[in-house]
This record gives structure tokens, C-alpha cells and sequence, in this order.
């Protein structure tokens, strides 16, 4: 039998398994920082694994510059695909992939704080090599402009030329900006508006 772990010891040990047990119980989700496949995974995982559960409501919060196109199209469409009522959160800011992330849920959904900034634009490329190789890149690259674009312009209610237009170049907005935009449905201040 071990002795038992001194105070400092205690002390040292990682937190982070019990935020996460109490998040999960809770049924929420954080996604702050950058988008990556590996975030995708677990994020996607979580969903999963609380839609098992039950199908309470889950609440995502957001602070995310973007990141992988791909992999906030996983989460995106997680979304959608599990069957509790998820509750979109932002905060900090909601940017490129991360906005498009927020937008996988119903208007009513859709949340932000204060301070929260938006910020949307086309996506970004950084192919090298071969003529043919860039220009399919290039090729996909619209591609996914024009489908992203679509997708704004039914999550706000905003016409796909004002669409294309804003996201042409970095288009930020402020949370009450955004609310006026269709991205938010209610700036919220405290946890007891959700």
C-alpha cells in the first residue's frame, strides 16, 4: 500500500481530467485557439460522446482565430449530425473557421459576450510547386469560397453578393455589428441569459 501523497504533492497534481470530467457532466465544449485536425477530433468526440449520453442540450463556447478548412467542417457538421440542441457561445473572437463553426446552429442559437469581435474572410491558400498542382489548388480554393460564402449567406439572412463581398477581404465586426449582420442571435452578459 502507498503512503499517502503529501499536501504539496496533492497540490501538483494535473487539474485538467477534473475541468474536463465537470465540462462533460455539464455538457460543455470548449473550442479556443486554433482549428487542427486534432482539435477537430476531439471536439468531435465529445459531441459523440455526450449525444450517447442523453440528449440534453450541449453549450460550445468559442474563442477561435480559425485554422484548417476541413477540420471546421468536421465540426460543423457534427454538429448537425447529433441530435441535442447544441447552443453556439462566442467570445474573445470568432474568426474565419471559427465563425464558420458558429454558424452550425439556428440564429436562436447563437450567442456571443460583449467584447466578442467577428471577423470573416475567403480562405487562405499557401500551395507551392507544379503549375498543374496550383492550379488545382487554386481550382479548390474557389471551391470552397463559394461554398463557404453559401452557407453565410443562409446562417444570416444576408444576400451571397454582400456575402462575397464582406469576405473578400478580413470583414471584422463588433458583437452588436454581428447581431445586425444575422450572425448573433443575443449578446448575452451572464451565464442565467442562455
Amino acid at each position: 500500500m502507498s503512503p499517502p501523497a503529501s499536501r504539496d504533492e496533492a497540490n501538483r497534481r494535473p487539474v485538467q481530467p477534473k475541468i474536463d470530467e465537470r465540462l462533460f457532466d455539464a455538457r460543455i465544449i470548449l473550442i479556443h485557439g486554433e482549428i487542427t485536425p486534432k482539435l477537430a477530433e476531439a471536439v468531435t468526440a465529445k459531441l459523440l460522446a455526450m449525444s450517447s449520453v442523453s440528449d440534453d442540450d450541449i453549450t460550445i463556447f468559442v474563442h477561435s482565430e480559425g485554422g484548417h478548412v476541413e477540420s471546421a467542417d468536421a465540426i460543423h457538421d457534427m454538429i448537425a449530425f447529433i441530435r441535442p440542441r447544441v447552443k453556439m457561445v462566442g467570445t474573445g473572437w470568432v474568426a474565419s473557421g471559427g465563425a464558420h463553426v458558429y454558424l452550425s446552429v439556428p440564429r436562436k442559437d447563437r450567442f456571443c459576450l460583449p467584447n466578442t469581435r467577428f471577423m470573416l474572410h475567403q480562405p487562405l491558400g499557401g500551395v507551392a510547386g507544379q503549375a498543374s498542382d496550383v492550379r488545382i489548388e487554386a481550382t479548390e480554393l474557389l471551391k470552397a469560397r463559394e461554398r463557404l460564402n453559401r452557407i453565410i449567406a443562409e446562417q444570416t439572412g444576408q444576400p451571397i453578393e454582400r456575402v462575397a463581398k464582406d469576405t473578400d477581404r478580413n470583414f471584422w465586426m463588433s458583437a452588436e455589428e454581428a447581431r445586425d449582420y444575422g450572425m448573433v442571435g443575443k449578446i448575452i452578459a451572464s451565464i442565467g441569459e442562455l
